[in-house]
């Protein structure tokens, strides 16, 4: 009975595997302006991380997009050639990146970008390189 049992789920391993690209997972981050979080759901994941949005004469756009493009590292041309490490294009110049100033995040720092910790912008960026960019939707509300 054991063996049966363990070759069934041999089984179901093979044919609906194991990884996250079995469970057919979508990848979805929600950042929440009023709240300065970004909520992350990767299959059964799910993460919650502080984050710096917009400040004072500055705007995050709102909406829902699908990411543009990625870059393991880009310099701002806009602002001094800030890096912006594991970055997430999601519309013209606005990424979600990480950040040098871990110490501001859970407060509005940013030009508009969405500054993460960058262990957890490292994180991000792997999960959209996986997950795709078809498969990957960033929603940004107040």
């Amino acid at each position: 009975m054991k063996k049966s049992v363990l070759m069934a789920a041999a089984l179901a391993t093979m044919l609906f595997g194991s990884s996250v690209e079995g469970w057919a997972a979508k990848l979805v981050a929600r950042i929440d302006v009023s709240s300065q979080t970004m909520t992350v759901r990767y299959g059964r994941a799910v993460y919650r991380w502080r984050v710096s949005t917009a400040r004072k004469g500055y705007i995050t756009p709102r909406g829902s997009y699908r990411p543009q493009r990625t870059a393991r590292m880009w310099y701002s041309r806009k602002y001094d050639m800030s890096p912006m490490p594991h970055s997430v294009f999601y519309r013209g110049g606005y990424a979600i990146h990480g950040t040098g100033a871990v110490k501001s995040l859970g407060r509005p720092a940013s030009h508009g970008c969405v500054r993460l910790h960058p262990s957890n912008a490292a994180a991000f960026y792997s999960m959209v390189r996986q997950a795709g960019f078809r498969n990957t939707r960033i929603v940004v509300t107040n």
